[in-house]
């Protein structure tokens, strides 16, 4: 607590007066920032963002809206639907990965795969992914509950954690592979007291560790008492969504199901069963930032069952995403062809490069995402910033457990690839084949 005679001698410093002291929790807290002035003309290899940016359907989309819908404010309806939706399309272009930094093939399969059960009450609407995972916690988080995650992973989960006043228990993955420590996490959730919120990155940024969408979901079986938030921005990357396990069950309950749902004719069709009717303690949050190239109109979702829905979103303010972002969501939606595209070239750029540092002997971990880790022959400090001299932007790992000293590394086009490659063995010195 501040007395009035040390905020009286911080004015007198000319430091300004103190204002009234927020929450403990709070007046402790540093809060998370990240690098993000400067960036524009440069190779954006550092937020795992697309690099190419959006499809040409929702530039139009923008362009075409009216001046005086600025005025207004946003709505949202069929904007959930447009989301159940997409899930079918997505459902079918799965990038299959093979092996972890060995530059194994990659194959895009299209197709169509049903999602009886799932409803717009199954989705939430956030100003970005940053903006559910946070509702989350300020729903769900209370002071001396206990945070489950794994370590390293997205930085954002911590101070969300800290803000509430819970406590992290922060398990490392298993090392040379950053394999997942699935023992372990099994036995905290056993534990007496179980953590209040299990948060996991699938597949994890920054190490691309993936976990079966079996996996999670017995991890979520096994904890009813915990929330379990499964964070799969990078999923359309490689093909590891609970989603469609999920719409599958569902599909085999609505078989076996005796309640009767619509009549054609003298024919009886089953009610299709809720698909997380098993699992009312899981959310999956899913973005059009890496995949869409909406990172900068910030639009996330939140997909469960409505009841968990429901509560999230009773944190969040009733206009929090804007008019632009709605209008760029529906067109992003309706051009799966786009995202199958951008996904198809990324994974073929991966090979490329993995091929290139493997024959160059530089040590790499590329397992899932749309993002490798290397780790320079030189500081990695000073190669980060060599590389910015040319343009080309990446994020430093320093001081992430296990990986400091490592560069994350963004995956975009071929020819992006190439740049960046060019650079960085200029940089290095690298005897190339």
């Amino acid at each position: 607590m501040t007395s009035p005679d040390s905020a009286a001698a911080h004015t007198a410093s000319g430091q300004g007066a103190l204002p009234p002291p927020a929450r403990l929790e709070v007046e402790h807290l540093q809060s998370y920032s990240a690098p993000l002035e400067g960036r524009r003309g440069l190779l954006r290899l550092d937020f795992n963002e697309n690099t190419v940016g959006p499809s040409p359907k929702v530039v139009a989309a923008i362009r075409a809206i009216p001046a005086d819908h600025y005025a207004i404010y946003p709505e949202y309806d069929g904007l959930r639907q447009a989301v159940v939706a997409s899930l079918e399309a997505c459902a079918g272009a799965v990038v299959s990965r093979q092996g972890a930094g060995t530059g194994g093939g990659a194959a895009v399969g299209t197709g169509t795969v049903a999602f009886p059960g799932f409803t717009a009450d199954h989705v939430g609407l956030f100003n970005g992914v940053d903006a559910a995972i946070h509702a989350v916690f300020h729903a769900y988080g209370d002071r001396g509950d206990q945070l489950l995650t794994t370590s390293p992973s997205f930085g954002y989960y911590s101070p969300c954690a800290l803000m509430q006043g819970m406590t992290i228990e922060a398990i490392p993955y298993h090392l040379p592979d950053f394999g997942f420590p699935l023992q372990e996490i099994h036995a905290a959730l056993a534990a007496p007291q179980p953590p209040k919120l299990l948060l996991l990155c699938n597949p994890n940024n920054p190490t691309g560790t993936r976990l079966a969408a079996e996996a999670v979901l017995a991890l979520a079986a096994a904890a009813p008492r915990t929330l379990v938030v499964v964070d799969e921005l990078y999923e359309a990357f490689t093909g590891d969504s609970v989603l469609p396990v999920l719409a599958a069950r569902a599909r085999a309950a609505a078989a076996q199901a005796p309640a009767v749902g619509a009549v054609i004719g003298e024919i009886q069709l089953p009610e299709a069963a809720d698909p997380f009717a098993a699992f009312p303690n899981l959310l999956v949050l899913r973005s059009l930032a890496k995949t869409a190239g909406l990172a900068g109109l910030r639009i996330g979702f939140a997909i469960g069952s409505p009841a968990l829905v429901d509560r999230v979103s009773r944190v969040t303010g009733p206009y929090d995403i804007n008019s632009f972002a709605v209008t760029a969501a529906f067109a992003a939606l309706a051009d799966q062809a786009y995202v199958e595209a951008y996904v198809a070239e990324v994974a073929q750029a991966r090979d490329w490069l993995v091929a290139q540092l493997l024959a160059a002997g530089v040590r790499h971990h590329a397992a899932g995402g749309n993002y490798l880790l290397l780790w320079p022959r030189a500081e990695a400090a000073g190669v980060e910033a060599r590389l910015r001299q040319a343009g080309i932007l990446v994020r430093s790992m320093a001081g992430k457990p296990l990986i400091d000293g490592s560069l994350r590394v963004s995956l975009g086009t071929r020819e992006q690839m190439q740049r960046f490659w060019a650079a960085y063995a200029a940089i290095e010195a690298l005897q190339l084949a």
